[in-house]
């Protein structure tokens, strides 16, 4: 079952209830007064020069989100490749770092190595957390940040001049399709584990949201800190709330909170977030999430066949493809945008972004690479629609269109998509 809604383009943005397997969601403007750079509707045509592009990666090698770093850079090893094959005038050279977690500097340094090799685009981060380290660094050196995973709503206004971009939807969406979920599940008391960043309070604001306008209350909100081991005050407090489930918004501490709610009693329901929707059959016993769900942004990957057989190609050992989709068409864009510009400068660029995406309207669709470049090297104006779905950038780079997919927890603590 799939759900399309649109919103109108106003200061701010009011969402219909939004409930099924996959919900699938086309938005307007979130808000107007975001500051993306958006190109002119015309294409460079006549006589070119091969484009070198070089862009960086700042993905999760460690830290809470790590389970996160294999597919995502998979999604931009796979694209480069597809790219540098097709032969059609650019080629990208990428350079893999890591982003780490908050706890660390990891990202600051990795930045500061991209830097120096004169990147065009920044892949990353995962964590909007982590992002909100870095956008300043990133952006102020007139360099692209495109991130595959972020989802704060923080970013759609944040002063970036124009070059940060994200092909996964704001947390607005994530939270409204939870929250209405929940509500349907017949939960009317809720307990809420939130992660104390710009992801987590962010989220945790629209699951409330939607969840008490849906006619339930939220009994208590625990918010915790990265970093920490230890959530007995915080899960504690949650439990003699009496909730009738209770939302884990975090990452990896997933991992920890599970076993200790079990620890004290508690065997109501669970509903996780993208942070934390994972592979946990050799963490937790066998049928201790049975039953449980959470949401993911994103298209069913699994369901790409050609697509995760191509990923697998770069990364046989992939069992998780969450991000992937988002990674590639990431990588995807930037060299179609590099192409519209004929230029691998970073402000050219991110001037042609939401162009290529199908946000000026006057587009050709191409849903691969090679056909997307031949309508740009034909001189004509390309709409490219990925692996992650239509995309179609707004003014302040956020997809505009965007699938919010719904997950349950087998037996075998491994989850499946409900369709």
């Amino acid at each position: 079952m799939s759900v399309s809604v649109k919103a109108t383009a106003s200061r701010s943005r009011t969402l219909k209830s939004i409930i099924g397997g996959t919900a699938i969601v086309a938005v307007g403007a979130l808000i107007l007064s975001g500051c993306a750079a958006t190109g002119g509707a015309t294409s460079t045509t006549g006589p070119r020069t091969p484009l070198t592009l070089e862009i960086g990666t700042i993905l999760p090698q460690s830290g809470t989100l790590a389970f996160l770093g294999p597919p995502e850079e998979a999604g931009v090893k796979l694209a480069v490749k597809e790219i540098n094959d097709a032969k059609v005038g650019i080629t990208i050279n990428a350079t893999y770092r890591d982003s780490g977690d908050t706890t660390t500097d990891t990202a600051t340094v990795s930045v500061t190595d991209l830097l120096s090799k004169k990147v065009s685009a920044i892949i990353g981060a995962a964590s909007s957390a982590v992002s909100k380290t870095v956008i300043d660094q990133i952006t102020g050196a007139g360099v692209i940040q495109f991130s595959p995973a972020n989802t704060s709503i923080a970013f759609t206004n944040y002063a970036d001049h124009g070059l940060y971009w994200r092909t996964a939807p704001s947390d607005v969406l994530q939270g409204e399709v939870l929250g209405n979920l929940i509500a349907k599940d017949g939960i009317q008391n809720l307990g809420i584990l939130e992660l104390n960043d710009s992801y987590g309070t962010g989220l945790t604001k629209k699951i409330t949201e939607t969840f008490t306008a849906a006619g339930g209350k939220v009994v208590a909100t625990e918010p915790f800190k990265t970093g920490e081991t230890v959530f007995n005050t915080q899960l504690d407090a949650l439990i003699a709330a009496k909730p009738d489930a209770i939302a884990l918004v975090t990452f990896d501490e997933a991992k920890v909170v599970v076993p200790a709610l079990k620890a004290k009693g508690y065997t109501g329901p669970l509903y996780f977030v993208d942070g934390n929707v994972a592979d946990y059959s050799k963490v937790f016993d066998p049928g201790t999430l049975k039953g449980d769900k959470g949401t993911v942004p994103g298209l069913d990957t699994a369901k790409l066949g050609d697509f995760t057989k191509r990923l697998l190609t770069v990364d046989p050992k992939l069992t998780d493809f969450s991000y992937a989709a988002e990674s590639y068409d990431a990588v995807v864009l930037i060299a179609l945008a590099a192409l519209a510009a004929n230029s691998t400068d970073g402000k050219a660029i991110a001037g042609k972004l939401q162009e290529v995406s199908g946000g000026s309207g006057k587009g050709k669709k191409a849903t691969d690479f090679p056909s997307a470049a031949k309508i740009i090297l034909d001189g004509g104006v390309v709409d490219y629609d990925g692996n992650s779905g239509p995309i179609t950038f707004d003014e302040n780079g956020d997809p505009t269109e965007a699938t919010i997919g719904i997950y349950q927890f087998g037996e075998d603590n491994k989850t499946t998509r409900i369709n």
